[in-house]
């Protein structure tokens, strides 16, 4: 689930167990319905955050994601 900590995307990391990590350059993606942002860490590592479409809307509108792909 992704959450809104300043004004980025933060996620969860499954690799390295941390909470509230900060995504770079996030490209938020429609796929069945849900809006998905994936992207990297600071370490180089995949990842990906669902959100709903308000929260997706407003970071793209906010300049923090890029569109991808099924808008």
């Amino acid at each position: 689930m992704a959450t809104e900590k300043g004004s980025g995307i933060t996620a969860y990391s499954v690799k390295t167990k941390t909470k509230n990590v900060p995504m770079i350059n996030p490209v938020i993606d429609v796929k069945s319905g849900r809006y998905i942002a994936t992207g990297t860490d600071s370490e180089g590592n995949k990842m990906a955050a669902i959100m709903g479409k308000a929260a997706a809307e407003e970071h793209i509108k906010n300049g923090n994601a890029k569109k991808g792909s099924g808008w």
